[in-house]
């Protein structure tokens, strides 16, 4: 068994999540408290209470998601269980680096709230909107979006086989969807996020990134590899790592390639650290020719049977 540990991205948060989690293991109340401490933030609060506008505030989604994804890590290590390969969708890749020791617990921490605030305050105004086109190739999805009269829309997320996000003004990715489904898209569905990511829209928030990440230590010999979201390879000792993850906000997500490195390296064991099942769709949807366990871990019955079943 050779394992890949995936972290999921803005958008699979939910109010209540980590809850039962911190109920029941003291690694995981000391992982929430040591976040708490280190960003003034009442991360418990936000998760377990919400309210929903608050937990969806990027500043806050993301070191939330990120904090239940750690606290969960946080187990499997005293269990023993680790990885070979690691990888997160969009801020998951944050998680990722934490877990392979490229950037350190404190510092990531810090990087990723400052990363949530950059995009909360610099993403520019105006009605902006994701959707996850279902039942399409990449291809026919650029061509839908070249298609749009109504506004700006690209393509942000190459997620998996048959599924793209694209993001954009919100009239454009609407008008973007009916094209879509007129091509024949099985589905469109709007996506729990407020901003134009992944796209140049967001080149002021690239910008202050990359100024606070020339603040941030950042090890290039990571303890495992792990796979980059901005072209599906992985990180390297010669890699500059902070100028990839400045550039990691306007560029699209190619999760699919990040997956198909994963198998290519003799991954067969996929398991999702964190909130939502998202992850674990792709992996299923990937249509590889071999048999893959598929673990997802998000709350204590699924962490249990997982450990259950890793032992």
């Amino acid at each position: 068994m050779k394992i890949g540990f995936l972290f999921p991205g803005q958008g699979s948060q939910k109010v209540g999540m980590g809850k039962d989690l911190y109920e029941t293991y003291e690694e995981v109340r000391k992982v929430y408290d040591e976040v708490s401490e280190i960003t003034g933030i009442n991360i418990k609060q936000i998760s377990f209470e919400g309210p929903e506008e608050i937990l969806n505030e990027t500043q806050n989604t993301q070191l939330t998601i990120l904090t239940h994804s750690l606290a969960i890590l946080e187990i499997l290590h005293k269990k023993g269980i680790t990885a070979q390969m690691s990888a997160g969708l969009s801020l998951g890749e944050y998680t990722a680096l934490i877990e392979a020791k490229a950037i350190s617990f404190e510092e990531g921490i810090k990087l990723v709230q400052k990363r949530g605030e950059i995009m909360q305050k610099l993403t520019p105004k105006g009605n902006w909107k994701m959707a996850a086109i279902i039942g399409l190739n990449k291809e026919e999805v650029e061509k839908a979006c070249t298609k749009v009269q109504s506004g700006f829309v690209l393509p942000a997320n190459y997620n998996t086989i048959g599924q793209t996000v694209i993001s954009g003004e919100e009239e454009a990715v609407k008008e973007a969807g009916k094209i879509a489904q007129e091509m024949g898209a099985k589905k469109v569905m709007l996506l729990n996020t407020a901003g134009p990511f992944h796209t140049e829209k967001l080149s002021k928030c690239s910008e202050a990134l990359k100024e606070e990440l020339e603040r941030t230590t950042i090890n290039t010999k990571t303890n495992i590899k792990v796979v980059k979201n901005i072209d599906g390879k992985t990180y390297e000792e010669t890699d500059d790592i902070k100028t990839t993850l400045a550039k990691h906000i306007i560029n699209p997500v190619r999760f699919d390639k990040v997956l198909q490195t994963m198998l290519e390296n003799g991954i067969d064991t996929f398991i999702e650290i964190g909130p939502g099942k998202t992850l674990t769709g792709f992996v299923k949807r990937m249509n590889w020719p071999k048999d893959i366990n598929i673990i997802n871990i998000n709350d204590t019955i699924s962490l249990e049977k997982a450990i259950e079943k890793l032992k």
